[in-house]
Order: C-alpha cells, then structure tokens, then sequence
C-alpha cells in the first residue's frame, strides 16, 4: 500500500482537482466502493456489509481497505472510492476547497462516561517526570502528518494547560508506535485498543483521556465524493442508511452492553475478520473490546467541534483563511449536534 507524504498528497489533490477527477454519479446496477481501516471505528461498515445492511438499503458494497486516511480521501476525490470514515485533517479541508469531497456525517466521538482516546508518555519521558498532560510542554508529540487529528489533539490538549509541544511527523500510526515504544518521541494520543495494549507492555504509560480536554469531540466523520453528495442523493442515502444499521448494532452491542456476552463474542468474532486478523482470536479479542468507543447514531455529526477544529488548522495556518463550514460540510443528510 503506498502512502504520501502531506506535500505528495496535497499535489495529487491539486491534480486531481484540476483535471475535474471527483467521483461520477454512479450507474445503476454498480457496486459502491466503501473505503476502510482496518480499526474498530470502522465496524459500522464492517458489520453492515456482514449482516446485509448495505443490501437491504439497496446496495452491493465492496470494501476497499487502506494503511491511512489521506490515501482513501484521495482515492475518494479521484473516483476510485465511493465513500469513507476518516478525521478532519488538513488534507480533507484542501479537497472540499477544490470542490473534490463533502463531510456528510460524523462517526466516531468522545463521550463522557465511554471510555476513549488516551493521552500517552514514553517510559523515558515518564520517568523523566511527564506523568500527566500538564507537563507538555516542549515534549516531542508524534503525529502522522501535519494537520492531522493526531497534531489538532496534542496542541489542543498541552494547550490547555498553557504548553506547546515539539510535534514530530512520522507519517504512519505504526511508526510513531514505534517511536514512543523506543522514546524517540515523549508522548502521543491514540484510540484505547491500541493503547492499552501499548501501556501493558510497560515501554509506553497512560497519563490522561482526550476527552477531559476535548470532550464530545468528533473524531472521525463519514465522507464522499461531492458529486455524490450533490447529484447521488438516492445512492448516499442508501450508504448512510445501511452504514446507520450496522453502527446501532455496534453501538447496542459493544457500547451500551445491551445484547448480553453471547451477542458480544458474536460480533468480536465479526469484526475480527477485519481488525486484528493476523492474531488469534483470543489475543485479537480484548484489544476490539477495550475500542468500543461510540459511533454517533445515524451519523449524526456534532458541527460545534468540526468548527473548533476548522478554525484551529486556520489559526495555525494549515489551510486557507476562507475555507469555510459551508466549503466541506453538507449538513442536508443527517442531523446535527452542538450547531
């Protein structure tokens, strides 16, 4: 799977945005392309195409999988792929510019009393005396690329206690994994399956939640192209529907614990086909249970925190200063929160 760096990808957006590349509107009869994780904050997709959400709302999905979120956008922008869950980053604010992709919904959120992202410390960093958020400051945070949720997280969290971190870009999630577990860098945030496995191993400690410091938080959103957003109504609608289906089972399931340990092993046994599929079960198993983070119902989106960090990347100068809610966001599909 070949990544890009943010230079890379935001040339390839201009490319594909000069040459009229978004998504056409798809014929009947065509199999919608969903872009994927391989992450618990996917399963809604997961979960729909096993259970045939997707076909009861009309639609032969095939999923498409990807190391990180810019590839996908761009493969979004460019036609290859129908429909995405990804954070808001920079990259996804400069395709909506070009008039290449639209925000339609929201997916994974921090919510108090669920248990969420983590704050994390390297061990040397640790006992070097960062033993919580307070202590950031000047700390080396990693980050996949610049603008992404990982750096809007870190700056946003030392923030509140008056610091400013040396952010480090490393590209992929595994490299900055890899990083903290050897204190190249000092600390990092990331979804609890797969920091918690990281705090067990006793290289890496937990020194705070996300949401204390960026509660309701919409971490990730559901997107596509803007030609299906605009001319594709019918064909997104059926998306959301069948994507709403499997997100409600999730959440019953492995959110609010409503369906019993039967239903609960069930889908564990579901989504490991498709996260955390090289390990055997019982070692896939507590990791998907400890990601069961919430997945907003109907993919409601909450507009209060995509706006704080819209106007976060245009305080730091990440994306253009007239970008605007309206330019990337189309709140015609689903319901909002916090507008």
């Amino acid at each position: 799977m070949v990544t890009f760096n943010r230079r890379q990808t935001l040339a390839l957006m201009g490319a594909a945005a000069a040459s009229g590349l978004a998504a056409p509107a798809i014929a009947s009869g065509k199999k919608p392309v969903v872009g994927a994780l391989s992450l618990t904050s996917h399963s809604g997709s997961f979960i729909a195409l096993e259970r045939g959400y997707f076909k009861e709302a009309g639609l032969d999905v095939e999923l498409k999988f990807f190391q990180a979120a810019q590839p996908m956008a761009v493969a979004i922008a460019s036609g290859d792929v129908d429909f995405g869950v990804t954070a808001i980053s920079g990259g996804l604010l400069s395709l909506a510019q070009k008039g290449a992709v639209k925000v339609i919904g929201g997916a994974l959120s921090e919510e108090p009393g669920i248990d969420g992202q983590k704050i994390l410390a390297s061990d040397a960093a640790f006992q070097a005396g960062l033993t919580s958020p307070a202590a950031l400051d000047g700390k080396r945070f990693g980050m996949t690329t610049a603008g992404s949720s990982f750096h809007y997280m870190g700056a946003k969290i030392a923030g509140a206690a008056g610091g400013t971190p040396e952010f480090i870009p490393l590209q992929k999630v595994g490299a900055v994994i890899g990083a903290l577990k050897s204190g190249q860098i000092d600390a990092w945030s990331i979804v609890p399956h797969i920091a918690k496995p990281l705090a067990g191993s006793g290289a890496v400690h937990i020194i705070g939640d996300v949401a204390d410091y960026l509660p309701n938080y919409q971490v990730t959103t559901v997107f596509t192209s803007a030609t299906n957003a605009n001319d594709e109504r019918g064909l997104t609608e059926s998306f959301l529907k069948g994507f709403g289906m499997g997100v409600a089972d999730y959440n019953a399931t492995m959110v609010d614990k409503e369906n019993g340990e039967a239903a609960m092993a069930e889908m564990v046994d579901l989504i490991h086909k498709y996260v955390y599929a090289d390990r055997p079960r019982d070692k896939a198993a507590p990791s998907i249970i400890n990601g069961s983070m919430r997945i907003n119902k109907d993919a409601a989106i909450n507009v209060a925190s995509v706006a704080d960090q819209l106007a976060w990347m245009q305080a730091e100068g990440l994306v253009d200063a007239d970008i605007t809610l309206e330019t990337f966001l189309d709140t015609s599909y689903v319901d909002t929160i916090g507008a």
